[in-house]
């Protein structure tokens, strides 16, 4: 049976943007049918409470088995499967096996570096709430470059593989909570 994930995207936060990859991307797996729109929180504001409160209100409402957020890294040319999130001097990491999943995926990197913005924000608020209450669920973040015809069509199918990936987990599959460790310096 196929994971009921939920997926998040973010709006811009610069007068400039005219759209945030993050959404744009969303977009382009709901054109290719690769999500379905009832687990897609589209658009959530760039605002350090706001995301992470509606967010974790969502998944409170769809009690999804895993969330995967998408964030834009304007400076990235690459996806970037997120590792950790850092608040402070500790850190809060993924369980899931993003090593593995590399050999596959010819247009992705592994980041230990979600920013210092309300990605990283999202992200670190998500990892705690969710190894904390549901340790049997998983919590993804992916910072997505800006989407361009030379670049689109290896995104899609790196996500596609990710995607694949996800579903894979087997279901209520419990792994070893991340513990908050202190970060090196």
């Amino acid at each position: 049976m196929a994971k009921r994930l939920m997926m998040t995207s973010f709006t811009t936060w610069k007068p400039e943007q005219t759209s945030n990859s993050s959404d744009d991307l969303m977009l382009a797996m709901l054109d290719k049918g690769m999500v379905s729109p009832t687990q897609v929180v589209r658009l959530l504001p760039v605002h350090f409470e706001e995301a992470p409160r509606r967010a974790i209100d969502y998944f409170n409402t769809f009690q999804p088995d895993g969330v995967v957020c998408f964030g834009m890294a304007e400076k990235r040319d690459r996806l970037n499967l997120e590792r950790q999130a850092v608040r402070e001097d500790h850190t809060r990491q993924t369980r899931l096996p993003l090593e593995s999943w590399l050999e596959e995926l010819s247009f992705t990197d592994i980041s230990d570096d979600a920013g210092k913005f309300v990605c990283n924000h999202l992200y670190y608020e998500l990892l705690d709430y969710v190894q904390q209450h549901h340790p049997e669920k998983f919590v993804l973040f992916i910072h997505v470059p800006v989407l361009t015809a030379e670049n689109k069509a290896a995104i899609l199918q790196d996500i596609q593989v990710i995607m694949g990936r996800l579903h894979a987990i087997p279901a209520g599959s419990p792994q070893p909570i991340a513990p908050v460790t202190p970060l090196l310096r």
